[in-house]
């Protein structure tokens, strides 16, 4: 049986956030010159760490008194 090629499937990875990364550039360029707001954040920044210090209405964790 062949063995996987891990390297290929990661460069290709790669290339396909460099090329999405890219597109998402030339749309903000793109609105910027024709005078519209820019759009919102679809949330999907890096700051997905699971902290909830940072949330307002998280609770606060059991049995920290």
């Amino acid at each position: 049986m062949a063995k996987p090629n891990y390297s290929f499937e990661k460069r290709q990875r790669e290339l396909a956030k460099k090329k999405k990364k890219e597109e998402k550039e030339k749309e903000r360029a793109a609105r910027k010159a024709a005078g519209l707001p820019p759009m919102p954040d679809d949330g999907s920044d890096d700051s997905e760490d699971g902290d909830t210090a940072a949330r307002p209405d998280a609770a606060p964790p059991v049995g920290s008194r």
